[in-house]
């Protein structure tokens, strides 16, 4: 040991001798030159020593942070892009399909029978606790949605005689495998997303919002359905009357700024953008912690339905408060809710509901289309648009008055009653070749739905405060309402004909 101990040290003493000979030896500019490049690579490595550890992991962490916020709200976007982009093509549509304005009565009861979807995941949350892989539901349902969209995109004018009569089976039963997937969509998208911090969900809910707006700006860019009257001369070839000429005036349609094969096919991108941000957020490394909120556990949704009002109120640990305290400064008092109370709320739910999701949708094309396409295309797409925007408001001017909401309830109930009154006096609704009467059947859509978009918003954000069970309620209430107006609706519209389609071109009114 001390032998070689010494051996190292002599070799030290020697290396030193050396190296000073060379110095000597190479002159005093290479002496400097090499004394400037040892104190150059000494003072980097210092620096690397002290920096390293700490700006790769905050660089790292930075560009993780915006791309999961980036991902999340990718992801929301798929959540309702399909149904809101029909909503939106439809002053188009309506036009060549068969159906001609009775097609969205079509499409509301299409869109309810697709609550399958959740009514499936739902048992078997309930019966299989456990058992269902929800990333391989999501994957299935993006999967099938870009597929829809793209045979919508080919198919959606092939028709088929049924009784005689054609009808768009094409457009329709992948319309009902859209709905399918935007609904199932509401139970599978927010579930997967709890496995990542609170953070990132506010931002799922932003693309989720965005699913409305941008089919909508993307339809205000498109210009659909334009037309013009033209005055067209054809001779008769009756023998009573042959040779004569008649005039007449028929509707036709400018094409838009781009055709609906493009829309549809953009609706397709939108989707296809979703599961691509899903396949990624699902193979991303789970090393940040899972978020401690649990919105609707899965396990006991169905029974909490079963125990109906009743149920326990759903209380956050003491953990959880803190930390929300600390979050945000301020902490907000439950207020507890009295039976006539919970029974106007519920009553406002399953009536804003019925009113957005079944009655008013049904007839929007005999609210509109009498005042033109023009109308009829600013009201669809900016009512779609009017949703998120109210949405938003909610978010930062929130207000949980009763007595505002059942305001603001009965104002936009005046605004629906307007819009029907309207379909009803279909095709010659009141100041109809005005451009006063445009501007009022627009701002009504516009209004009626932002406002009730806003009711419906703070009355989940009440009940969600009030209880599980009561949140689970409005949910029902929400499906029942929706089912309702749809059911009443279809019958007025496509068998009793309450409510008559005209030619804007050949309408002649007194």
């Amino acid at each position: 040991m001390l032998h070689s101990q010494s051996y190292e040290v002599n070799r030290q003493q020697r290396d030193d001798w050396l190296l000073k000979q060379n110095d000597l030896s190479s002159g005093q500019s290479n002496v400097c030159a090499r004394k400037k490049n040892m104190f150059t690579l000494a003072y980097s490595h210092r620096r690397n020593i002290f920096l390293q550890p700490l700006i790769p992991p905050l660089i790292k962490k930075v560009n993780m942070t915006l791309l999961v916020h980036a991902l999340a709200c990718a992801f929301g976007l798929g959540s309702w892009v399909s149904i809101n982009g029909l909503w939106v093509e439809l002053p188009l549509i309506v036009n060549i399909l068969p159906e001609g304005w009775e097609l969205p009565s079509y499409l509301t009861v299409i869109i309810q029978l697709a609550n399958l979807g959740p009514l499936l995941v739902t048992i078997a949350h309930k019966f299989c606790p456990g058992r269902l892989r929800e990333h391989l539901v999501i994957y299935s349902i993006l999967s099938v949605g870009v597929a829809a969209c793209v045979l919508l995109a080919v198919f959606w004018k092939n028709t088929t005689v049924i009784f005689g009569q054609p009808r768009s089976t094409a457009f329709f039963s992948l319309t009902f495998f859209l709905a399918l997937v935007d609904c199932t969509s509401s139970v599978t998208f927010l579930p997967f997303m709890m496995q990542l911090p609170a953070k990132y969900i506010t931002t799922y809910f932003i693309g989720e919002g965005m699913s409305g707006l941008v089919p909508g700006l993307v339809a205000l860019a498109q210009g659909v359905g334009m037309l013009k009257c033209v005055n067209v001369t054809y001779v008769s070839d009756n023998l009573t009357d042959a040779g004569s000429a008649h005039f007449t005036v028929e509707t036709q349609y400018l094409p838009p700024n781009f055709s609906t094969e493009i829309f549809f096919s953009f609706l397709a991108g939108m989707t296809t953008i979703s599961l691509c941000a899903f396949i990624v957020l699902n193979r991303l490394p789970r090393t940040f912690e899972l978020s401690t909120e649990n919105l609707v556990p899965d396990s006991d949704a169905v029974a909490t339905v079963c125990r109906g009002l009743d149920g326990p109120m759903a209380s956050k640990s003491n953990s959880s408060a803190e930390e929300e305290t600390k979050q945000t400064g301020v902490r907000i008092a439950t207020q507890q809710q009295s039976g006539y109370q919970l029974a106007f709320i519920y009553f406002m739910v399953l009536w804003v509901n019925g009113a957005t999701n079944g009655l008013l949708p049904s007839v929007q094309t005999f609210s509109c289309m009498p005042y033109g396409n023009l109308a009829y295309h600013l009201s669809a797409a900016l009512s779609t648009v009017a949703n998120p925007v109210a949405c938003t408001i909610a978010m930062f001017f929130p207000n949980r008055s009763l007595v505002f909401l059942g305001m603001l309830c009965f104002l936009g109930s005046g605004f629906a009653g307007y819009n029907m009154a309207m379909a009803a006096m279909s095709p010659c609704p009141l100041l109809q070749d005005s451009p006063l009467g445009d501007a009022f059947i627009v701002l009504s859509w516009i209004f009626f739905t932002g406002l009730l978009s806003y009711v419906k918003v703070m009355v989940g954000v009440i009940l969600r405060d009030q209880s599980h069970s009561a949140l689970v309620w409005c949910g029902a209430a929400v499906q029942a309402g929706s089912l309702l107006g749809s059911i009443i609706m279809f019958p007025l519209v496509n068998v009793y004909h309450f409510f008559q389609s005209g030619d804007i071109c050949n309408s002649t009114c007194q």
